[in-house]
């Protein structure tokens, strides 16, 4: 079979949330889910899915994404073996510097190396994955060098209810069999003792036995957030995510000095180089990369095995379509360092109703992937709908 590539195409995704299913965060009201979807296309007409996103959370422009993939990216692949993923990661990462890069064994990197460049590197490494599974016959876990795991469990990721009801919502969560659940707080809340008052009454509903994961997505200052972290250091939280801006390292390494609850980030950074400086600074202990915008599979992996190199542990960021789902789905399970997954409950067309088949918690666990390539089936006619056409 030849693995040569003879298209990438690139296309916008949006797709409108119900009004009743919506909710509001401190990035507003969500009204639609996005990605940009890359389609990967040999000469023997096998195709590979990848995914890029223009923002971390549900809604974000894409335009952009898919002029760099198919403008800038994509002639530079024309022609090429799908099969060299790394040497291809590589080439994109480095520009025309590729052949220093790769005959001298480090990086050579183009100025746009972070933002909207890797995330679309990331889509086209995705994609490579799921081609070359596919050829193989083979889930990209084993790719990755297996599965260290037959199943992992998940937690159930949502939880923006006020704190009168957020006790009511989490536990519903946890009705379907969830055994952790992640709640936002921070700016939304307006004041630092919402949050606090809204964790309290979490924790109070769901007693003592249930893994409750907090997420600021950075809006705490610094001050705000240790004094977030001293008022609910006694409700045993699993981690504290994103707890401040990320651009502020030193701050980050600060905030987890002053508290033993454990510092999650990595949802919002680009490339290994961005979570290597948070380890060498102190400043995290649970790193969580989304393939979708970190570079893909291959970085995804790389940090993974970063996280295992410093005994920290790896729970890649989840929130996004099937594709990239399924992706850091792949990643986590060839990882050692990875012990939880992240499964969606706030309203998300995208990872639900694009593919064929199904993610599946059951009683709170995921099993480990065995369908060729990524294991995902897209809806054409789901695509065709929700394309937007410029």
């Amino acid at each position: 079979m030849s693995l040569i590539i003879r298209a990438i195409e690139a296309r916008w995704i949006r797709c409108p949330i119900p009004p009743e299913r919506q909710h509001v965060s401190d990035f507003g009201r969500i009204a639609t889910f996005d990605m940009a979807l890359v389609q990967v296309t040999t000469d023997d007409g096998l195709v590979g899915y990848g995914e890029a996103k223009g923002a971390v959370g549900s809604a974000g422009e894409c335009a952009s994404l898919v002029t760099c993939i198919e403008r800038e990216l994509a002639p530079q692949l024309i022609g090429r073996d799908a099969r060299d993923i790394t040497r291809l990661w590589e080439t994109l990462y480095n520009g025309t510097r590729d052949h220093y890069a790769l005959s001298r064994g480090r990086g050579f990197p183009a100025l746009p190396r972070r933002g909207t460049t890797v995330a679309a590197i990331g889509a086209i490494d995705i994609a490579l994955y799921d081609l070359v599974g596919k050829s193989l016959g083979v889930p990209v876990v084993q790719l990755l060098g297996g599965s260290c795991r037959d199943s992992m469990p998940a937690y159930a990721s949502g939880g923006w209810a006020d704190v009168d009801h957020i006790g009511e919502q989490l536990a519903g969560y946890t009705s379907h069999g969830f055994r952790a659940v992640k709640m936002r707080v921070g700016v939304m809340d307006g004041r630092v003792e919402t949050s606090i008052a809204r964790v309290r009454a979490a924790r109070e509903r769901l007693g003592p036995d249930v893994d409750i994961m907090v997420d600021s997505h950075g809006t705490f200052s610094v001050p705000e957030a240790k004094r977030f972290a001293r008022a609910v250091e006694d409700c045993g939280l699993r981690w504290f995510e994103e707890p401040i801006n990320c651009d502020d390292t030193a701050g980050l390494a600060d905030v987890r000095n002053a508290t033993s609850i454990p510092i999650a980030v990595g949802e919002s950074e680009f490339t290994r180089f961005e979570l290597l400086n948070f380890l060498r600074l102190g400043a995290v202990d649970v790193l969580q990369p989304d393939t979708a915008i970190v570079g893909g599979i291959t970085e995804a992996h790389r940090i993974g095995q970063l996280a295992h190199a410093f005994q920290r542990e790896l729970a890649p960021h989840l929130w996004g379509s099937a594709v990239s789902f399924a992706a850091g789905l792949h990643v986590a399970f060839a990882s050692p360092a990875a012990v939880v997954l992240e499964y969606s409950l706030g309203a998300n067309p995208l990872l639900h109703e694009l593919i064929e088949e199904s993610f599946t918690a059951t009683d709170g666990n995921l099993p480990s992937p065995t369908a060729p390539g990524l294991g995902v089936t897209l809806k054409q006619d789901f695509i065709d709908q929700f394309t937007v056409r410029e």
